[in-house]
């Protein structure tokens, strides 16, 4: 997982912590009163650009770059797939959360 990616499991940590109203405070490292909605925005840019890197690699590739090496395109390819899966299942753990939420009697 890259930098971004970890702090935004740190921080969903933290905001888990702070709807369970646990007495012990998790170790952090971060400071967690960074807005949500621009992490989350941040997240997403950042598969959108590792995505959009793959493919620039992949065209080069295509049109006989020889200073693209196969193993780079792979690789690329893999790092945005494995941003793109971890960016769904941290979404799918906050729908799950939301309709948890919602489902809750007040």
């Amino acid at each position: 997982m890259d930098v971004q990616a970890t702090s935004l499991m740190k921080q969903l940590e933290a905001l888990r912590f702070e709807a369970s109203g646990a007495s012990v405070k998790p170790a952090s490292e971060g400071n967690v009163t960074q807005d949500f909605n621009q992490l989350l925005s941040q997240a997403l840019n950042n598969v959108n650009d590792m995505q959009g890197q793959s493919d620039q690699l992949r065209t080069r590739f295509d049109m006989g770059d020889r200073s693209i090496s196969l193993s780079d395109v792979m690789i690329a390819g893999q790092k945005a797939s494995i941003a793109f899966e971890a960016t769904v299942q941290v979404r799918n753990k906050v729908v799950d959360a939301y309709k948890t939420i919602m489902n809750m009697p007040v």
